[in-house]
């Protein structure tokens, strides 16, 4: 299927000195592929140079934040990339995209069951239609000129930590790094992420919502065979566990010093 997409990045250089450091930063754009359409909004770096090519980071919103108005995914996490400080240091290429309200980024169900982690998950490979659409949009930037390849990020809280790491299964060649916030995957994909994939976790231990046995599990099983696995865990708090780890102070440092090799 032949892509149409309303997004270039010769056209989202702005003048950001004359403007506040407000979510508006992020520009609002629409990727479509055929009859359907992802919302997202991108901040692009201050003084962006169309010669120059840029880190890349995709962040995946949660459940509250589903829609089609373009906005609601730049509730959380928004503001660590806005600060001035973080995007004079670290320039890159900022996406929130938007999943539709019913729907959600990965195929999982809930599990009553006290035994378990809470999910399960069926063996239908095939790809819920938002993340396909966030897919051949990482596809499309990584075509640009302004795009390191070597320098992909995916990040996700809560849905958007399920979607996270569906990617990295899907896609294990393509991110340089990874930090799911809260989330939980089918542990048999763990096998098929990239060698030594640096991935950051994070949830906290009083999670009501998806239980912290979900990043125990993929922790303990990446930490076997992948020195660059972290976990951090926070006592007493409950899922909204994204608040402290936007708080850390090494995470866009550790990120961004993140750097894939490409064997041609």
């Amino acid at each position: 299927m032949k892509l149409k997409f309303s997004f270039i990045l010769l056209f989202l250089y702005i003048g950001f000195s004359t403007f506040s450091q407000d979510k508006n930063l992020f520009e609002k754009q629409l990727f479509i592929a055929g009859d359907d359409t992802l919302p997202c909004r991108i901040l692009t770096p201050i003084n962006f140079d169309i010669h120059k090519k840029y880190p890349l980071l995709i962040f995946l919103h949660g459940a509250g934040e589903r829609g089609n108005d373009n906005e609601a995914q730049l509730t959380w996490g928004a503001d660590l990339f806005l600060d001035s400080l973080n995007r004079a240091k670290y320039p890159a290429i900022v996406i929130f995209p938007q999943c539709p309200a019913n729907d959600k980024w990965s195929e999982y169900n809930k599990n009553s069951s006290k035994d378990s982690t809470g999910y399960e998950y069926s063996d239908i490979a095939s790809i819920r239609k938002p993340l396909k659409l966030v897919s051949d949009f990482i596809d499309t930037l990584l075509q640009s000129n302004q795009v390191d390849k070597k320098r992909v990020y995916i990040g996700g809280l809560s849905m958007g930590g399920f979607g996270t790491l569906e990617l990295l299964w899907r896609r294990p060649q393509t991110f340089a790094a990874a930090f799911p916030i809260c989330g939980a995957t089918n542990p048999n994909k763990l096998k098929d992420y990239r060698k030594n994939l640096p991935i950051w976790l994070f949830h906290g231990d009083k999670d009501a919502v998806i239980n912290v046995a979900n990043s125990r599990l993929i922790y303990g099983i990446l930490k076997k065979t992948n020195p660059n696995a972290k976990y951090t865990e926070y006592a007493g708090v409950n899922h909204d566990s994204w608040k402290n780890a936007f708080a850390e102070p090494t995470l866009l440092s550790w990120l961004f010093s993140q750097k894939m090799s490409i064997s041609k």
